[in-house]
């Protein structure tokens, strides 16, 4: 009996296994979500946009920052620390291999691929989904969500060139560049074999899913459109991406378009003088400067996604203000602080402000930038506290941890409308060009501590412009010491060098003066942005770090193959083609390179 019973009690568990076994056989893997129906698209779409902040890594590797560590004119030098060992890297134009955060290229390409992804996932889950039977509302929602996918996934192809690769060259000397993955479909394999294409190709793909992607861009699809590539936005992009590929009638257009002109079909071809009124999409940050008690208010002001000048935003998880601000090594000092917010320009050549080093020197700054920038610790360094602001996000109050946010505003009206004016130079309209100039620097007069020192100011003009940015260019061309009224606000461009297959119709010669003054008043612009960095690249300009106590000079030539920022290493080491880089590159305590130290 006890056999009998030991007998039934084997059978008893064998069954209630067999069920579990049949139970966990029929459980899916892959718990994923199922993407069956648009608006799931959506949804994930809200959740695509890359995570990472560029803004830190463009600008400690331009000229818009130098080290406080470093003995200035009287020998003046601080003993400050980086904000991270990354910074130290990046500075010297060396691989970053010391910081994984979201401000660093790790964390870009990283936050980059992401998006791609996700954007992947849509955009298979959309063909799928296209093949039903989908209402009249569904399938434009479908469209729609295409098209933002295909937009996403180009701009964050775009960033990724403009961070690791040389800066396009025409599709000729493209062919022989080093390009970037274009991932256009879900990974399905654990560790794919990728080889690296040339930017010809990488650029090919770009604009491909640009163009089939403004097809489709719908701005009836979000209660927020300023968060998503709305069409506006769309339109801003194309403008940038068509600029930096030197194709001008299309950034003209794209740009024109994005600044309120209708749609134009032939995007191809065209007419600087029918060029829109941007007043509309031009920041009125600058006639409410006294309205603010606090710079953080400035900076939530204007990134603001209800103002109109604003066109496309996404928050990010980014520390980049920390680290140059409450005293730490790499700031906006000497050189790089007068060729900006401390710099002159034809129109306010005459406003003299006096410094205080006690030493009674002075110094040229637009009106606007009173109170715009702030600084506890201001004798280290300045920042423009209208671009960049951070939001903190409590996850525990009462213990003060959580995560740190930074809103990029990635498209807006002042960036477009120097596209628009730069582009109808090169289509071989200089008014147009002037014209675009002219409302950008009158926008800003319209701050507090100009009123009433309107006679003070000089309206720009072609003559004056050249004068200021091109007769008093040394002789020698000596790039490095930068020119005699400003520190390095304007140095000598070779676009022509750096991508000679263009459809402008003026030599570059001829426009000089003009071109300078675009790229310095892009320059102030886009501060804290990480924008500079593209425009250095693009431009072909060349300067130099100067580092430490000893004064070792890093100089970045007009081609350097250190424009291209370094793979990160953890990819590298997953098998993707590092950059090239020849061997003894970097130049050190060479002092005929060295930026004065003003």
């Amino acid at each position: 009996m006890k056999i009998n019973i030991f007998k039934y009690a084997l059978i008893a568990v064998a069954t209630v296994g067999l069920s579990s076994c049949a139970h966990f056989l029929d459980t899916p893997t892959d718990t994923r979500v199922e993407l069956t129906n648009p608006e799931q698209l959506r949804m994930l779409m809200n959740a695509s946009y890359p995570q990472a902040n560029y803004a830190w890594v463009g600008e400690v590797m331009s000229d818009n920052v130098e080290d406080n560590n470093t003995p200035d004119a009287d020998g003046l030098r601080y003993n400050l620390p980086s904000y991270d060992r990354g910074d130290d890297e990046m500075f010297r134009f060396d691989q970053c291999v010391s910081s994984s955060r979201s401000d660093s290229p790790y964390g870009i390409w990283e936050a980059m691929y992401n998006s791609i992804a996700a954007c992947n996932h849509v955009l298979e889950a959309a063909e799928k989904i296209g093949k039903q039977d989908l209402s009249t509302a569904d399938r434009a929602k479908l469209n729609a969500v295409t098209g933002e996918a295909l937009m996403l996934r180009s701009y964050c192809h775009f960033i990724l060139a403009q961070m690791f690769c040389m800066p396009y060259g025409g599709v000729e000397k493209s062919k022989g560049l080093q390009g970037i993955l274009y991932a256009d479909t879900p990974e399905s394999t654990v560790k794919p074999d990728y080889e690296r294409p040339t930017l010809a190709y990488t650029y090919e793909r770009i604009v491909k899913d640009f163009e089939d992607g403004i097809k489709l861009i719908s701005n009836t699809l979000y209660d927020q459109p300023k968060y998503h590539f709305n069409l506006t936005a769309s339109y801003a992009y194309g403008a940038r991406l068509f600029l930096f590929m030197r194709q001008y009638n299309k950034a003209f257009n794209y740009a024109n378009m994005a600044l309120g002109a209708p749609k134009v079909e032939d995007v191809e071809v065209a007419n600087p003088s029918l060029r829109t009124d941007p007043s509309l999409f031009l920041s009125d940050v600058y006639s409410k400067k006294g309205s603010f008690f606090n710079l953080s208010d400035l900076g939530y002001y204007q990134n603001g996604s209800d103002k109109q000048w604003n066109f496309l935003l996404y928050p990010t998880y980014s520390i980049a203000l920390r680290h140059q601000s409450d005293g730490y090594r790499y700031a906006k000092i000497r050189n790089a602080l007068n060729s900006t917010m401390h710099g002159a320009s034809p129109a306010w050549s005459r406003f003299k402000w006096s410094s205080s080093s006690g030493k009674g020197s002075s110094f040229c700054m637009h009106p606007c930038f009173n109170p715009t920038y702030i600084n506890g610790k201001s004798e280290y360094g300045y920042w423009c506290g209208e671009n960049i602001q951070e939001f903190f996000e409590y996850t525990d109050k009462v213990s003060g941890i959580g995560y740190a946010h930074e809103t990029r505003k990635e498209f807006f009206g002042e960036e477009t409308l120097l596209v628009r004016a730069e582009a109808a130079l090169f289509l071989g309209d200089s008014n147009a060009a002037l014209a675009d100039l002219d409302v950008w620097e009158k926008n800003r007069r319209k701050c507090p501590s100009a009123v009433g020192k309107e006679d003070t100011f000089v309206d720009l003009t072609i003559a004056n412009i050249n004068d200021f940015y091109v007769t008093t260019l040394p002789a020698d061309r000596n790039t490095s010491a930068g020119y005699d009224n400003g520190y390095g606000i304007a140095k000598e461009i070779h676009i022509d060098q750096i991508c000679p297959e263009t459809d402008a119709k003026v030599d570059f010669k001829s426009v000089e003066g003009m071109l300078q003054c675009i790229q310095h008043f892009r320059r102030i612009e886009t501060l804290e942005t990480g924008m500079r960095w593209f425009d250095i690249k693009r431009f072909g300009l060349e300067y130099s770090h100067v580092v430490g106590k000893e004064k070792e000079v890093y100089h970045l030539d007009i081609e350097d193959p250190r424009k291209a920022v370094q793979i990160p290493a953890d990819v590298v080491a997953a098998g993707f083609q590092p950059n090239v880089r020849p061997e003894n590159l970097t130049v050190k305590n060479n002092t005929e390179k060295a930026v004065p130290i003003n």
